[in-house]
């Protein structure tokens, strides 16, 4: 009899290798930002804020870089520079409730988020930097503990301090949940803190619970239902937004890394999305992760604005153009194929569970 995994099996199996290159203007824009974030100017922006503004900052240079398979080209001396900055940074803490934001502290400018500490420790780690020993939890060691003390009690995080204070519903976010989970997802599972190999299981029983693609059924957080329809829709790059490829790759990492079986109906509902969505295996972009985002930015008087819409830069643009072929979500899941064909070989995907 042939079961739903081994239908499953014989449609990753015969789905086409594809082999999507970059555009010409891909590699000039990257030499680009990297320049720039050598420079002098990189680092008068990261002694003014290491996060603002979006999207021409060295923050989201350094990102995109690094959703590339880049980050080694990222220059020591803006390294060096993020990790000054974070180490000055006014408020180690996600204040949540009153008193916690200091008197004349700013919450857009003194305050990190999870998913923006989610996505900087993988950078640092990119960049080369030991996470287990150098960077970023000894050298930043508030990072873990941040992640693990601001959890809530289905597995996820939100970035919205008020949704903290509801006591009768748990209005966790996906977008505030994944990169925080792709985080903690790096180095040897062996070598993990008991909080930290708690804070993954509990976030990928999180991310299962929704399959990928459900938005939060509280009404707290009701705007993910509205959001989930567009989470379908591949997009490039994420920074430290959400689509339902993302969260496939770092489920399907969890089970791979930390020998746990994975539910079929966690991932079923993704995989045939795609299958249907991208029959040839090549993702196509669907939409821009970055649309219609304003930003906080320094006027020419140094006082800080809002500014809309967000600034670009060239390899954002070249990146992320929908309809195009792209090759790097396009490589995302043709890894994300293979390593759930492994797990399904070695009897780690399971149905009924």
């Amino acid at each position: 009899m042939v079961t739903a995994l081994d239908d499953l099996h014989r449609k990753l199996t015969e789905l086409p290798e594809p082999h999507v290159l970059p555009g010409t203007a891909v590699e000039s824009a990257i030499a680009g930002s990297v320049d720039y974030l050598g420079s002098d100017a990189a680092i008068r922006s990261l002694e003014a804020d290491v996060y603002w503004p979006k999207w021409d900052s060295p923050w989201w240079h350094m990102l995109l870089l690094h959703e590339l398979g880049e980050a080694h080209r990222i220059p020591d001396r803006a390294v060096t520079g993020m990790v000054e900055g974070l180490h000055a940074f006014p408020l180690k803490i996600f204040p949540i409730w009153p008193g916690e934001l200091p008197p004349g502290a700013s919450p857009q400018r003194d305050v990190l988020c999870h998913c923006a500490l989610g996505s900087m420790v993988q950078i640092l780690a990119a960049c080369g930097r030991d996470v287990d020993r150098e960077l970023p939890w000894r050298e930043l060691p508030w990072i873990e503990p941040w992640f693990v003390r601001y959890q809530m009690a289905d597995g996820g995080l939100n970035c919205d301090e008020t949704a903290y204070h509801q006591k009768h519903e748990c209005p966790s976010s996906m977008v505030g949940t994944i990169a925080p989970f792709e985080a903690m997802l790096l180095g040897r599972p062996r070598d993990w803190t008991a909080d930290r190999a708690a804070f993954v299981a509990r976030a990928a029983g999180f991310l299962i619970e929704r399959r990928l693609m459900l938005g939060s059924p509280t009404v707290h957080n009701a705007e993910e239902r509205h959001n989930q329809a567009a989470w379908l829709k591949p997009c490039f790059p994420r920074f430290y937004l959400y689509d339902v490829l993302r969260g496939l790759a770092a489920l399907v990492r969890w089970a791979d890394i930390t020998d746990q079986r994975l539910p079929l109906r966690a991932i079923s509902g993704v995989i045939d999305h795609v299958l249907a969505t991208f029959p040839d295996g090549v993702i196509r972009l669907q939409r821009l992760s970055y649309d219609g985002v304003g930003t906080w930015t320094q006027s020419p008087a140094g006082d800080w604005v809002r500014h809309s819409p967000a600034f670009r830069f060239p390899l954002l643009e070249v990146t992320s153009a929908v309809g195009q072929a792209s090759p790097y979500a396009t490589r995302q899941w043709s890894a994300t194929r293979q390593t759930i064909l492994r797990l399904l070989d070695h009897e780690r995907v399971v149905a009924g569970e």
